[in-house]
């Protein structure tokens, strides 16, 4: 019992990382209606920035997120803006192709500049864990899923109080009438763009630390970025948390049960009794 309450309360931290990732998809997809097929690729630009800036400065990637966050931001703005915004009256198809083109090029620019092979960040608490009880948890985890929820919670805030979040809640519920009323819609779906890729920059600083990653991994966090929003409820945040953690549970016990490689079996089997069962999601749009 014991043992599984560890790998349950394990899997619950991680599912906090995987709902932040999936949060900034879920942002970008429940404002502009858009399919981020570049979402792993921009996560491991997080991770790579993490890992040159902590061989640089020997700061702890938890201390570096916040700047990485702010050029995520400054890259997705630029893409919406200068690219995407180009592309809402366009057929999805083209929309899809475009995003998936730019998934490609930053994912062969990561292998030309750091190579296939895995990369991580060692920080001193790396095999230090917390003791309760008989519970034992990895520091690691602890310290990323508290960043990672206290990141999320702060996203949700500024959603329902800020007045730049009201707006792109304006947007994203009536696109027309936002227009009425004089919304700048494209700089709200740059800005809305902007904070996915800053999402993903600090989930990206904070795997690093977890574990190894390469630039063939990206359309594998990409993928499941997917199924969580979908679990989730697409375009609904909440969602996107409750799903990562969902999935962040499924997938520590079928760790344990199975073999680790079957994990993502039953990440996709959970996909196809929600979309058998609940096609809209667990959770409403919010």
């Amino acid at each position: 019992m014991i043992t599984l309450i560890n790998i349950g309360v394990n899997g619950i931290l991680m599912g906090l990382i995987y709902g932040l990732m999936a949060l900034g998809l879920s942002v970008v997809f429940g404002v502009i209606r858009v399919v981020n097929f570049a979402h792993g690729e921009m996560m491991l630009l997080g991770v790579y920035g993490a890992i040159i800036l902590h061989h640089l400065t020997g700061i702890d990637p938890i201390f570096l997120s916040p700047v990485l966050a702010v050029v995520l931001f400054g890259l997705g703005y630029g893409l919406q803006r200068g690219l995407i915004n180009r592309l809402l009256d366009k057929p999805e198809h083209v929309q899809f192709i475009v995003l998936a083109a730019v998934a490609l090029i930053l994912m062969n620019l990561q292998l030309m500049i750091f190579g296939p092979d895995a990369k991580a960040i060692s920080v001193p608490y790396s095999l230090e864990t917390f003791q309760i009880g008989a519970i034992l948890v990895d520091k690691t985890r602890v310290y990323t899923s508290v960043v990672a929820l206290l990141v999320a919670l702060g996203l949700f805030a500024f959603f329902k109080y800020s007045l730049t979040g009201k707006k792109i809640r304006a947007c994203a519920d009536n696109h027309l009438g936002a227009k009425v009323i004089g919304l700048n819609h494209k700089h709200l779906y740059a800005v809305s763009f902007g904070i996915g890729a800053g999402c993903v920059a600090i989930a990206g600083s904070l795997v690093s630390i977890l574990f190894n990653v390469t630039p063939h991994l990206a359309p594998e966090l990409t993928l499941l970025g997917f199924v969580i929003v979908i679990i989730g409820g697409l375009g609904s945040m909440g969602g996107a948390l409750f799903g990562g953690v969902l999935i962040g549970v499924v997938q520590a016990y079928a760790g344990y049960f199975t073999e680790p490689s079957l994990k993502a079996l039953f990440s996709f089997g959970l996909l196809i009794i929600v979309l058998m069962f609940r096609p809209e999601g667990l959770l409403k749009q919010s």
